[in-house]
């Protein structure tokens, strides 16, 4: 392909790469209100949110195509993925619908303001640790990819170019010689 066809179009896989990394690492970093403050914690679990919801809008065709096969045929690996990632979206809705619900900083901020209710933060509290247990399941599952990922977009750009050797001489250099 020479320069003048080729088109500057966004690599998915790379996206898709980058927008589990920050999802994983803003999930990460809020698991402890106290290390980062509430005011981090809940902003940070806004921005998880909003992060989730593109997630999904980025697998889409996936997660339709994968609906309407569920009860066909589907390999055991995708309707294992499938699963886990339903239990996933199900707890991932629970702590940030919980976490709203209980808003110390965020909400009030934006002049929103809702009631106490200790039911939430349990539900908030089981509901992340849950979601810890998914995601380590989810990583497992998902290891080659990520490893396979990682060395492509992370490791590889970081290494040192080593100059390729042309086993082929030129011309110009056979002559030198």
């Amino acid at each position: 392909m020479n320069e003048k066809t080729r088109t500057n179009k966004t690599n998915p896989v790379k996206v898709n790469y980058l927008m589990d990394l920050a999802i994983f690492v803003a999930f990460l970093i809020s698991l402890d209100p106290r290390a980062t403050g509430m005011a981090i914690h809940e902003w940070l679990g806004i921005a998880f949110g909003a992060a989730v919801i593109v997630h999904l809008l980025l697998h889409w065709k996936w997660i339709a195509a994968s609906t309407r096969r569920f009860l066909g045929k589907l390999p055991r690996a995708t309707r294992l993925n499938y699963a886990l990632n339903t239990l996933l979206f199900i707890t991932m809705t629970a702590i940030v619908y919980s976490g709203l619900m209980i808003s110390e900083v965020a909400l009030p901020a934006l002049g929103i303001s809702l009631g106490e209710g200790f039911s939430w933060r349990s539900l908030h509290a089981q509901a992340s640790d849950i979601a810890l247990i998914l995601i380590g399941l989810h990583i497992a599952l998902h290891w080659k990819w990520i490893l396979s990922t990682s060395k492509r977009y992370v490791f590889n750009p970081l290494s040192p170019r080593r100059p390729r050797l042309n086993p082929v001489a030129s011309p110009s250099v056979a002559a030198e010689l």
